[in-house]
């Protein structure tokens, strides 16, 4: 039995699986039809095609699972593994119970032991029924022999046996337990968020060892050139405002009236939420909105005045460059242009998004359900350091918003990281 191509068969899973998702997980084997398509189910839930695509963008077949896609941590640049049955360069000769140890420990065949970059942090949580189901789905891939090297972290990053330490600071294996004082919808929605979809691995600031700050859970963080913003129940910088409904629709569709996923987000709009049935998006959204324990409160921000240069200046580049689409008030249009105007986004400690979004330009994301793909142009070839300064400055302490000002020297800092990386 093999799989059909990869977006076709994403579409696919997408569709009248609740029951594979919510139900026992049946006898996971390549030629149980029930396990394998539970498995391409779990693999979107995972987003799993995100990070084990091919590096060049092949998306095609089985070349979203090849990997050597380069994954940017503190430490280095590392590879993302082939998964594909390949017995030389993948996983075909894996078992299942080795392929349950990598996913539940992080420790692969032979002993070695995996980094977090692959976020066995969060799939131990997964039960071992789903994990077989994943291994049966993987194992229906069409074999890709592609070597890809594991080993791109320097000194002393490279030690994989340093892990023994960092896992015993900052690593609790263990399955998810539901909480019998929550309903099943809430108890879905955080197997899922804790576990396969790994919303922490982003969204969770770390510390300088690369450890899940848990005091901060979900609190937002440097990533990757971007800043994952704070998914918390905050007012003022996470999802403290939204409705249910605003947070299914920008998991479904990539944009509702607040806000448009942009960089490492639209990806996962585009290869797993986009393609999650609609009760798995509710019982996230109902999750996160009643996390298990009250996110703490964002700092208190005065905004930078009115009648500060910067301010001047960055309004002036704002109407001349920007009104356009996101208007005088930063209300944007609806689902097309984000809202600046009290925007989460824009208002993270971080300024990394808002100055990459204004130096590079952005694609929104495209889904089934949302096929228009709005985009906005790059603003580095046309604006300064000091001007991208100024109209982000004024961008995020216009209109009610209140963030930290933007130097000339972050602005400089993130040209050169584009230019490095784009």
């Amino acid at each position: 039995m093999r799989a059909p191509s990869l977006k076709a068969g994403l579409l696919a899973a997408a569709t009248g699986l609740a029951a594979l998702t919510l139900g026992p997980a049946p006898e996971a084997a390549p030629d149980n039809f029930d396990a394998v398509e539970r498995g391409r189910y779990l693999v979107i839930l995972g987003d799993c095609v995100a990070c084990h695509m091919n590096p060049n963008g092949n998306h095609d077949g089985s070349q979203g699972f090849v990997g050597g896609r380069p994954i940017e941590t503190p430490f280095g640049l590392i590879a993302t593994p082939n998964i594909t049955p390949d017995r030389g360069t993948g996983i075909g000769t894996w078992s299942a119970d080795e392929f349950y140890r990598a996913m539940h420990e992080g420790i692969r065949p032979g002993g070695a032991r995996l980094y977090p970059a692959f976020p066995y942090t969060y799939f131990t949580k997964m039960t071992r029924g789903d994990v077989d189901s994943i291994y049966a789905y993987l194992n229906t891939l069409e074999p890709v022999h592609n070597p890809v090297d594991r080993n791109t972290l320097p000194f002393p990053f490279n030690i994989r046996a340093s892990m023994l330490a960092w896992n015993a600071m900052f690593f609790e294996p263990g399955e998810f337990r539901p909480d019998p004082n929550r309903s099943p919808e809430w108890n879905r929605g955080a197997y899922i968020v804790e576990g396969p979809a790994h919303c922490g691995a982003c969204h969770t600031p770390k510390n300088m060892l690369g450890g899940d700050r848990n005091s901060e859970h979900f609190a937002g963080g440097p990533l990757q050139g971007w800043f994952a913003a704070s998914i918390t129940n905050d007012q003022r910088l996470g999802l403290g405002s939204w409705s249910i409904d605003e947070i299914v629709e920008y998991l479904k569709t990539g944009r509702n009236a607040r806000s448009a996923a942009s960089g490492p987000m639209a990806e996962v709009v585009e290869y797993s939420t986009g393609l999650m049935t609609d009760a798995d998006l509710r019982a996230i959204a109902v999750y996160l909105k009643e996390p298990p324990q009250p996110a703490p409160a964002s700092p208190a921000r005065t905004p930078v005045a009115a009648t500060d240069d910067r301010m001047k200046i960055g309004e002036a580049i704002y109407t001349d460059r920007c009104m356009a689409c996101h208007t005088g008030g930063g209300q944007g249009v609806p689902n097309m242009f984000p809202r600046l105007a009290g925007s989460q986004v824009v208002q993270q400690e971080g300024s990394e998004t808002v100055l990459r979004v204004v130096m590079q330009g952005v694609r929104a994301a495209y889904t089934p359900h949302a096929p228009t793909s709005p985009a906005m142009p790059a603003f580095a070839w046309r604006l300064n350091d000091d001007q991208v300064a100024a109209v982000t400055t004024y961008i995020r302490n216009a209109w009610g918003n209140a963030a930290p000002a933007v130097s000339p020297g972050d602005a400089a800092h993130m040209r050169r990281l584009l230019e490095d990386r784009p």
